[in-house]
């Protein structure tokens, strides 16, 4: 009787593996396709950069056709935004999740766009400024300096 259940268990986690196999290379080759059509339309453009940042679809004040093609959970979904004055023009853009961080505001870049997707941010006028770190936790503090006291972790 339990061989019969366990039996049954690891056949229906054997069928989910190989649906869940089949279904990530169909995504994977999705995303290529995407990837490729994104490099296909890429153009250099120069920006002054005026706001960034992460919000929902609907208030990003984007095109109504780009709001009408988004799936519904990327309606909900928030998003990294930046918005840029490109000539005369102030425009919202989709920027990459990668590159948010290190877009400067209220500089100029030359930046790498596909539609009204952002790729890649280079600075005009010398190499971007790095964002400072983080900082850490108080708890998270407490815990790596226990780690160095205990030599659990390099002391640095």
């Amino acid at each position: 009787m339990v061989w019969k259940v366990l039996l049954i268990i690891l056949v229906i986690l054997i069928l989910l593996l190989v649906g869940m196999y089949f279904l990530g290379r169909r995504m994977q080759k999705k995303q290529a396709e995407q990837q490729a059509q994104i490099d296909a339309m890429k153009q250099s453009v120069s920006m002054l950069v005026i706001d960034k940042k992460k919000m929902k679809l609907s208030e990003a004040g984007l095109p109504a056709a780009v709001l009408e093609q988004a799936p519904k959970y990327m309606r909900r979904a928030k998003l990294p935004i930046v918005k840029a004055k490109i000539g005369p023009q102030i425009m919202s853009l989709i920027c990459d999740a990668e590159i948010f961080d290190s877009v400067p505001v209220k500089k100029e870049v030359k930046a790498t766009v596909s539609g009204i997707y952002i790729t890649d941010v280079k600075g005009i006028r010398g190499p971007l400024a790095t964002t400072p770190t983080k900082k850490k936790s108080k708890f998270k503090a407490w815990v790596s300096k226990m780690q160095e006291k205990a030599g659990a972790k390099p002391i640095k």
